[in-house]
């Protein structure tokens, strides 16, 4: 039995995803790696370092593992909606380079360099999956509001890394499952000060997104491979 990586486990979907993985049983050793241990961790679960702003840190962390473990899950569940702490920009005149640059770092490039140290240790012989969080405001096809320029621009690129990571992965690993995720708006502190026009069905716990995600994992093939999905298991274009 292969090992599920969290990385984000630190945070509102990443902690929930850890706790719902915890709860399965015979479901296989579990690390949970982010910036500082999470204050409630399943004893399940092994914590380790990771910090996406360094790609150093992500090598060490991918090379703490045993290197005879292979690992049959990878969830990056991370993201920054307010990059530099700064609202999402109603306008392009409110466009910063500073604020961009962060937010492609945190959104794009972190999700992009785990892949990079983390895929190889994917198996060759079985089903595997490498899946990070999104957003639907990512999608440049269901577009209609504009706004939020560094977030969905962010975000959209990721898209982009998820789709061409799944073509070179599905070279040397055939059975293996890289997407996108939409969680849906949950309730953490990234969607908090966005939450007055979200109606209460449609605000997930993140006990309940994660229940949701896992479910969705579950039901994709290697031919989904490079999709984005929502959290009910539908294709959004990209």
């Amino acid at each position: 039995m292969g090992a599920s990586v969290v990385i984000g486990a630190r945070g509102g979907i990443g902690g929930a995803l850890v706790a719902r993985l915890a709860a399965r049983p015979g479901g296989g050793p579990i690390l949970a790696l982010s910036r500082t241990r999470p204050e409630n961790l399943p004893p399940q679960a092994t914590w380790g370092p990771i910090d996406l702003s360094e790609e150093a840190s992500i090598a060490a962390a991918a090379a703490a593992i045993d290197p005879d473990t292979p690992l049959d899950r990878i969830l990056v569940a991370t993201g920054r909606l307010q990059a530099l702490g700064r609202q999402p920009e109603k306008t392009w005149r409110h466009l910063d380079a500073e604020a961009l640059l962060a937010a492609f770092a945190d959104n794009a490039v972190g999700p992009a360099l785990v892949a990079k140290h983390f895929l190889p240790r994917l198996p060759r012989d079985r089903r595997s999956v490498f899946a990070a969080l999104s957003a639907r405001v990512g999608s440049i096809g269901d577009n209609h509001l504009g706004g939020w320029y560094g977030y969905r621009a962010s975000k959209a690129a990721l898209n982009q890394l998820i789709h061409t990571l799944a073509i070179e992965l599905a070279r040397q690993r055939p059975q293996a499952i890289c997407v996108a995720l939409h969680p849906g708006t949950v309730d953490t502190g990234l969607s908090a000060p966005f939450q007055a026009g979200v109606s209460a069905e449609k605000l997930f716990s993140p006990d309940v997104a994660a229940g949701r995600l896992l479910a969705v994992l579950e039901g994709l093939t290697p031919a989904d491979s490079g999709g984005f999905f929502a959290w009910d298991g539908q294709a959004i274009p990209w």
